[in-house]
C-alpha cells in the first residue's frame, strides 16, 4: 500500500519537499551572520568511525546503510530517505556531536551545542527511521562512556517526537538516564508512554513525560522542575546531552513552547550542569522544520549558553493585553 500510494504521489506531478534538507542549517548560521551572538565560538566537526557508530548500531546496519552510499533510495514507511549525499551528512552529523562532547570533557569550553543534520533520535539500533540515520545523541554518549571515562550520562529530550531510538538504545542501561518530553502518542512516532520506564538494571532510568497537544512554556518548566531536576539530583550525571529539537515552537504545529521557553530549559539545564558535572552540558541538533522558528530557537539557547540573560517566560498574549489596557484606559475613566 505505501509503495502505491508513493506511485499515486508520483503521477500527480507535484514536487514534494522533504522537511529535512540542507536549509535548516543554512537558516541557523544566516541568522547567526546577521545577529551574532557575544562569546559564540565555532568549531568543525568530523566523520564518525564505523567503530563509533558501531557502539550503538549493529554491523549489519552498518553495512545496509553504508552500501546506500551515493544513492537514492527510501529506507522505511516512515519517509525517512536518502539521497547521493545523505550517508556522508549522517557520517558527519554523529561525528560532530563527538567533537562537541570531545571539546567540553577536554576543558575546551563549558557547553556546547552541535549544529547538524541529519537528526539521529529516531534511529534504532537495527533502523533508520523519521529522517535519522545514525543515532547522534547516542553515539556521543557512548562515546563518553567508552573512550573519555565519563561514566554516568543524562540525556534530554525536549523534541516534540518521543526518542523512541535513543529509548531503545539505552533501555537497560543504569548508567544512563533518558528523559523524554514530547507530544504524547498517537502523535509520531507513538512511542513513549508514561509506563516506559526502562528494564532490567536500566528500571527507572528512562523518564517520559507525554504532554498533551497545545501544552507550552508553563507545562514544559514544571516538567523540568519537579521531574528531570529531581532524575538529575539522585542520578548525580557526569555529562548532561541533549536532544535539542524546536519543533515544539508553534510555527510547527505541534506544540506551543515559545524562544523564551527554550532559553528557560537551557537555563535550567545549565544550573543542573554546574551543579553536578563542573557544567558540562552539550546540545544536538534534532528536529525543527519552520526556518524562522529553527533559527531563532537555536540563537536563544545559544545566547544562553554563552553567558546571555535569560528572559523570563510569559503566557502568550498577556504583555499585549496589558498594553491594549494602558492604551484604552483613559477613555473609560471620567473626569
Amino acid at each position: 500500500m505505501e509503495r502505491r500510494i508513493r506511485q499515486l504521489l508520483a503521477s500527480l506531478n507535484v514536487p514534494w519537499k522533504y522537511p529535512e534538507h540542507a536549509g535548516r542549517l543554512s537558516a541557523i548560521l544566516n541568522l547567526l551572520e546577521l545577529e551574532p551572538v557575544p562569546g559564540l565560538r565555532f568549531e568543525s566537526g568530523k566523520p564518525a568511525t564505523r567503530e563509533q557508530l558501531g557502539r550503538v548500531h549493529t554491523s549489519s546496519y552498518l553495512s545496509h546503510i553504508f552500501d546506500l552510499r551515493g544513492k537514492n533510495a527510501w529506507l522505511d514507511v516512515d519517509t525517512t530517505a536518502v539521497s547521493s549525499g545523505s550517508i556522508e551528512a549522517a557520517e558527519v552529523a554523529a561525528g560532530t556531536a563527538i567533537a562537541a562532547v570531545e571539546a567540553v570533557l577536554d576543558g575546551r569550553a563549558e557547553s556546547a551545542f552541535a549544529l547538524v543534520r541529519p537528526p539521529g533520535h529516531h534511529a534504532e539500533p537495527v533502523r533508520a527511521r523519521g529522517f535519522c540515520l545514525f543515532n547522534n545523541v547516542a553515539v556521543a554518549a557512548a562515546h563518553a562512556r567508552e573512550a573519555l571515562g565519563c561514566r554516568r550520562v543524562m540525556i534530554v529530550d525536549w523534541d516534540a517526537h518521543h526518542g523512541n531510538g535513543t529509548q531503545d538504545i539505552f533501555w537497560a542501561d543504569p548508567d544512563v538516564l533518558f528523559c523524554d518530553i514530547h507530544r504524547a502518542s498517537p502523535f509520531y512516532p507513538g512511542t513513549g508512554k508514561l509506563e516506559e520506564i526502562g528494564a532490567g538494571l536500566g528500571e527507572g532510568t528512562t523518564v517520559n513525560v507525554p504532554m498533551p497537544a497545545g501544552a507550552g512554556d508553563q507545562a514544559y518548566i514544571k516538567a523540568f522542575k519537579e521531574i528531570l531536576v529531581p532524575a538529575a539530583d539522585w542520578f548525580q550525571p557526569e555529562l548532561i546531552l541533549v536532544s535539542a529539537g524546536f519543533d515544539p515552537h508553534p510555527f510547527d504545529l505541534a506544540l506551543n513552547v515559545s524562544y523564551e521557553g527554550f532559553a528557560a530549559m537551557t537555563g535550567i539545564l545549565q544550573d543542573l550542569a554546574r551543579r553536578h558535572c563542573q557544567g558540562r552540558l552539550v546540545l544536538v541538533l534534532e528536529g525543527g522544520y519552520h526556518l524562522v522558528s529553527l533559527a531563532r530557537g537555536v540563537r536563544v539557547v545559544l545566547s544562553v549558553l554563552a553567558g546571555g540573560a535569560i528572559p523570563e517566560p510569559g503566557i502568550t498574549g498577556i504583555a499585549e493585553v496589558e498594553a491594549a489596557a494602558a492604551f484604552h484606559r483613559q477613555a473609560f475613566q471620567s473626569d
